[in-house]
């Protein structure tokens, strides 16, 4: 029996394709009515597309899967806003979304996962210590948007792949979801509002930049020392640091703004004048954003966040760079929804998961 494809991992032109493949005669104007209606959202709620006829819908959903992702909890910070949802798949691998409450009154972005766990091995982060179970496939990203969009009191306005996983070992389902994120009868998101996240795969990287996408790329640099940064990101250490290095430098040749790199924070680890120095020497030639984000770990022996005054320490020894510096707020703390925190406290590894 041949697995029927899921419709919101697809295209109006895919559908169509699909469906005239089966011997349904269907028209592209057709195919965009029915995604749109599945998946575009006025701001007053209402549904912006007419139905198509009801013979051709009932053949295009006999044709189509069409199971959603299972609600399992919504978890709210109160402190913030931060709304964490733990999301069931048909094959009950559980993972998790996090709608963002934006400065601006009532807009917001949703965080994506790109795969069930993470094999990366980052030492600060949770989710790496999860392991691996499978990548998640378009469809599933496309409708953790979709749900969490739809019960969103406000506008969503963007979207980062910075969940769970390392998007870039999902390579094209990825690219798929954020496309289709920004499809007119999709997502409908500027793909300069979207955001996607590696720890440094450079083959990846590099096909990245050749590809030419428009979405924002963010490098989880975190140390500029090898072997400091082999011991907290072993998953990365499989290329230099000079390899990765020449990745951006390709990478930021072909964009207009700024490469961006992202660092996370940790006292007494990653925060001295020797990281700022070797943050230089290997990356002082490219045109640079630096983004600073405070670690997470709840682990009595974890590690530390820096004080405010190691901080500002950091920024001043940063300024060598001639680089602005930011320092990218994460919230949801309390309930595990920041970052480096998802984990799906119900975590659960079934049986028979592949990719």
């Amino acid at each position: 029996m041949t697995k029927r494809p899921h419709m919101l991992g697809l295209t109006p032109e895919e559908i169509q394709e699909s469906v005239r493949a089966a011997g349904v005669p269907i028209r592209i104007d057709q195919a965009r009515r029915i995604l749109t209606l599945r998946l575009v959202k006025k701001a007053d709620g209402r549904r912006p597309a007419r139905p198509v006829r009801p013979e051709l819908q009932a053949a295009v959903d006999a044709h189509f899967d069409a199971t959603r992702l299972e609600v399992v909890e919504r978890t709210e910070d109160p402190a913030d806003g931060f709304l964490k949802y733990l999301f069931r798949s048909p094959d009950g691998a559980l993972h998790e979304a996090v709608r963002i409450p934006l400065l601006k009154p009532d807009c917001y972005s949703i965080c994506l996962s790109s795969q069930v766990g993470c094999d990366m091995g980052c030492t600060f982060c949770a989710t790496g210590r999860l392991g691996l179970t499978r990548n998640l496939r378009a469809w599933e990203m496309v409708d953790a948007f979709a749900r969490v969009r739809d019960e969103t009191p406000g506008i969503v306005t963007g979207a980062l792949f910075m969940g769970q996983g390392e998007p870039f070992r999902n390579y094209d389902q990825v690219i798929r979801t954020a496309r289709m994120l920004c499809h007119p009868c999709g997502g409908q998101i500027k793909s300069e509002a979207i955001t996607l996240s590696t720890v440094g795969l450079v083959p990846q990287i590099r096909r990245y930049a050749r590809e030419g996408h428009q979405f924002r790329l963010i490098v989880s640099l975190t140390s500029a020392v090898p072997d400091k940064r082999a011991a907290l990101m072993p998953g990365a250490s499989r290329w230099s640091l000079e390899e990765l290095a020449d990745a951006i430098r390709e990478y930021a040749r072909g964009i207009p703004g700024l490469a961006t790199v992202g660092w996370v924070l940790m006292s007494g680890v990653n925060d001295g004048a020797d990281e700022a120095e070797a943050l230089k020497e290997l990356l002082g030639d490219v045109r640079l954003r630096v983004n600073l984000i405070d670690v997470n770990d709840p682990r009595p022996d974890g590690f530390r966040q820096v004080t405010d005054e190691e901080r500002r320490a950091f920024v001043e020894r940063l300024q060598i760079l001639r680089a602005p510096v930011v320092r990218r707020y994460s919230g949801g703390v309390g309930r595990h929804a920041a970052c480096g925190m998802l984990a799906s406290t119900r975590w659960e590894r079934p049986e028979n998961l592949h990719e």
